[in-house]
């Protein structure tokens, strides 16, 4: 801690609490009561150790800061308790093993403060790619800032899907490489035989196809940083020559002789575990340290559900930035994504949403209209009930279309062909015709065919003229419709 205030108007007490923390290593001021708080206003402390005289009194001066943490001293058959800023409550005389973790809560206290995280435009703009407020991301998050000013090497552990390129590319931007070029190298992409040349290049003519000298990405990398994702699937003879590199800072090209000197910040992530590769022989534990310097897990999504309404906003925005329209969700479809289990991570949700911006772009998405496999708890897709009329004239329609249709196959014989031209004739005969009485009987007669063509089943009928079971039913009623047994 920086700065750690003693708060007590006992000199005695005062003395024995400037050599305990004196002997910590930490810097401190002491104040009585009556100076300490205007201190508190123009100055501030990282830490507050305060001789609990009373109840009462303690908690109207704690009460003032609720930014600074407090640890409140009481002697041995004291009573008191600690609660929001007042962190810890510590019996004198104290001991060096009981203040060191007093002041390691006031640390938690200052560094884990709502808001903080806020501060500095660039990392905000960049950690958008690591959405969440999820403690898992969050931690995430931190490691990353503490990490990226050093030239530490890191290893990033987390399943397939879950952005372990995107917490290197977080390191590359907020370290001092960031003007720097940032290279990935997808090490399981890429054949043992082949590895070797692409990271290291090679002179001319030293293999068959070698026609010109070519860069490697090491050398593409110089000053910047080199990012060896699946690491896991490098071949054991390439894992040695990777070390060497580690090691010595320099590297030859394939088929020269001249040492090249390596300015490179490796960032190294697996899906795999190297610790039990380790045991079968099929990784090097020399390699594995190396690359363990400062490793980070990238948590899978179904660990922190609770992102997922904001992953889903983010994927949405660069979906509307590409130009495209995205797609809203309602309540009960979130909390459906938010029940599956997600193993391709949140690679998987971003195509998930792709693909219901293709199927419904600018659209509502709603717990009905989710692929089967992101459906859970009760699915009630609403069917809208439209009046009859334009039910009825559905259906007329359908069935005229598909009567004109018909009228040109020359399968159908002539008297049927003749007889369905009559029905949908949109001439008007000289003697006029009773529009009321016609399409009644033209409805009787598509009823009949309809059951008839179906055996009298009226659910299938119903579906043939495209109507519901239940109007069909009344329909049936109202013109006196009945089957007739034949004798």
């Amino acid at each position: 801690m920086k700065n750690i205030l003693l708060v007590s108007d006992n000199q005695e007490l005062i003395q024995s609490l400037e050599t305990i923390v004196v002997f910590m290593g930490e810097s401190c001021q002491a104040r009585g009561f009556d100076e300490a708080q205007q201190y508190l206003k123009e100055s501030g402390a990282d830490a507050v150790l305060i001789e609990h005289v009373s109840a009462q009194a303690v908690k109207g001066f704690v009460e003032q800061f609720p930014h600074v943490p407090f640890v409140a001293l009481v002697e041995n058959n004291g009573e008191a308790s600690a609660h929001r800023n007042l962190v810890s409550v510590i019996a004198t005389p104290l001991t060096y093993p009981v203040l060191t973790q007093a002041i390691h809560r006031c640390q938690e206290y200052t560094k884990r403060k709502p808001g903080l995280s806020r501060a500095g435009g660039n990392k905000m703009r960049l950690f958008r790619s690591l959405v969440g407020k999820s403690d898992q991301i969050q931690i995430v998050r931190r490691l990353v800032e503490q990490v990226a000013p050093t030239d530490a090497t890191v290893l990033i552990l987390g399943e397939s899907g879950t952005g372990k390129e995107v917490v290197a590319r977080n390191v590359h931007f907020l370290s001092e490489r960031k003007e720097g070029p940032f290279i990935p190298v997808n090490c399981g992409a890429i054949p043992g035989e082949l590895l070797e040349s692409e990271l290291f290049g090679h002179e001319k003519g030293a293999f068959t196809g070698a026609i010109s000298s070519r860069k490697g990405r090491f050398e593409l990398a110089e000053g910047g940083t080199l990012f060896l994702d699946e690491i896991g699937d490098m071949p054991l003879q390439m894992q040695v020559k990777l070390l060497r590199v580690l090691q010595e800072r320099t590297y030859e090209r394939v088929g020269g002789n001249k040492p090249l000197q390596c300015n490179v910040r490796i960032i190294a992530a697996t899906h795999r575990n190297l610790e039990t590769m380790i045991n079968e022989d099929k990784f090097r534990e020399d390699l594995y340290y190396r690359l363990n310097v400062f490793p980070i897990d990238s948590p899978a999504l179904r660990q922190r559900k609770d992102d997922i309404p904001l992953l889903l906003q983010e994927l949405n925005s660069r979906i509307q930035g590409d130009g495209v329209e995205g797609v809203r969700f309602t309540e009960r479809a979130i909390a459906s994504l938010m029940e599956h289990e997600w193993a391709g991570n949140v690679r998987e949700l971003s195509n998930l949403v792709e693909r219901l911006t293709i199927l419904y772009p600018g659209q509502i998405v709603d717990i009905a209209d989710l692929p089967e496999k992101y459906q859970y708890g009760e699915v009630h897709a609403y069917e809208p009930d439209y009046p009859e009329e334009i039910l009825e004239r559905d259906a007329f329609n359908e069935l005229f279309a598909q009567a004109a249709a018909d009228e040109i196959d020359d399968d159908l014989d002539e008297g049927e062909q003749d007889t369905m031209t009559t029905m949908v004739s949109s001439s008007l005969p000289e003697e006029g015709v009773n529009l009321k009485e016609y399409l009644s009987e033209l409805e009787v007669n598509l009823i009949k065919q309809a059951l008839d063509n179906q055996d009298w089943v009226v659910a299938r009928a119903a579906d043939k003229l495209g109507m519901r079971r239940t109007t069909l039913v009344e329909k049936m009623r109202k013109y006196d419709i009945q089957r007739t047994e034949d004798v």
